[in-house]
């Protein structure tokens, strides 16, 4: 936190997080991963509570996180499980991160969607009013809670929420659930009532499409490209024309910490957020593949890998937006935030990391030269 010109700008650095109790849920994912590895590079003491890691190979089982955190094992469907996890960790911060996050696997399992990403918010929600030594809470969502029109410009944190398919829905629902916590519980007199404290500060964040090593999940462009080139296989891009805010994981994730600590100071930093980059790094798949195969033919040779190329292919597959982008002016209005990496350096750092992963380099080290470049260049 600095100020500058009679306003205070938040940014993320390693001391405000030495020696908190942070407790993370969907730990064992791909933004969850990168997620713990910043916290316990800070010095944080790390909980997180998630089912096993939902791809194979898994960055959190790579990186070898569970060295440097307590981990446990949990569904957050599952009230009474998850009410021990924070009884036993007790903590100050917590980030709700775990979900089920594919939209096709949506269409194939509406109701399982439904249970995880609606019902697992209440439980989420109500494991946090029962322990009073939370004092910040962020839920993130998705740019995808919006109800799309398919306009130019970017969404407001004003506009309806009405996601398309279940994925999308259920997190619209989330966002309602967080909104309506926070209003019939997470207030001053309700928790003066009960526990002779103020109550805790609560934002949810809404983060475009995220790129990045690590991400094993199918049905991503990114982790396609990179089982495709492995294989000596040309890539196959279903949706070229797709118009999405992508952004190196790092970007939403220090956001997130961003919001969690700038709230903690100061309730009245608590809110709805979203984190995407700028307009002009809102590209479509297509751009964002050529650019991939771009770098990566680069770096190719000189590791001994196949090179990249992609062809245009529609499956035909389940509805999904075919334009959409972010107004992220509330959040550089808040906390005078910028991007640190633009979509070319998103795609270079993105690409570096597979081609370290694929040619059997110390992929932590990797990450952990990733977080401190990033934080480097996020305080100058």
């Amino acid at each position: 936190m600095t100020h500058i010109a009679g306003r205070t700008v938040f940014k993320v650095g390693l001391d405000f997080y030495k020696g908190k109790r942070v407790l993370v849920t969907g730990h064992t994912g791909f933004k969850g991963s990168w997620m713990c590895r910043a916290l316990i590079l800070a010095g944080a003491e790390v909980w997180g509570y998630a089912l096993k890691s939902p791809t194979e190979p898994a960055l959190f089982e790579l990186c070898r996180l569970r060295e440097g955190m307590h981990s446990l094992e949990g569904d957050i469907r599952d009230l009474p499980r998850l009410m021990k996890a924070f009884e036993e960790a007790e903590p100050e911060i917590v980030i709700h991160m775990a979900a089920q996050p594919i939209v096709r696997d949506s269409y194939r399992d509406p109701v399982g969607t439904y249970d995880t990403n609606v019902m697992g918010t209440v439980n989420v929600c109500e494991a946090v009013r029962r322990t009073p030594s939370v004092r910040s809470f962020v839920n993130v969502t998705t740019d995808k809670v919006y109800r799309n029109k398919e306009w130019e410009w970017g969404y407001r944190e004003e506009e309806e929420l009405n996601g398309f398919d279940p994925y999308s829905n259920s997190k619209s629902c989330s966002e309602l659930v967080t909104s309506c916590y926070r209003n019939s519980f997470f207030t001053d007199e309700e928790y003066q009532k009960r526990y002779g404290i103020d109550a805790p500060a609560v934002s949810t964040c809404r983060a475009g499409n995220v790129i990045g090593g690590g991400d094993f999940a199918h049905d991503r462009i990114i982790p396609d490209c990179v089982r495709a080139v492995s294989e000596g296989k040309k890539i196959v891009v279903r949706s070229p024309l797709s118009t999405r805010p992508y952004q190196h994981v790092l970007e939403p994730v220090m956001t997130y910490l961003m919001v969690a600590e700038a709230q903690l100071v100061d309730r009245e930093k608590s809110g709805c957020y979203n984190v995407g980059p700028d307009d002009c790094d809102c590209v479509t798949t297509g751009d964002l593949v050529q650019l991939f195969c771009g770098v990566w033919n680069d770096i190719a040779p000189e590791m001994g890998l196949h090179g990249a190329s992609w062809i245009d292919r529609s499956d035909g597959g389940p509805h999904e937006a075919g334009f959409l982008k972010l107004d992220c002016s509330r959040l550089k209005r808040t906390f005078g935030w910028q991007p640190v990496w633009d979509i070319k350096e998103a795609v270079k750092r993105t690409a570096r990391w597979y081609a370290a992963y694929l040619s059997g380099e110390d992929i932590r080290s990797v990450m952990d030269e990733q977080i401190r470049e990033y934080l480097l260049l996020q305080e100058h």
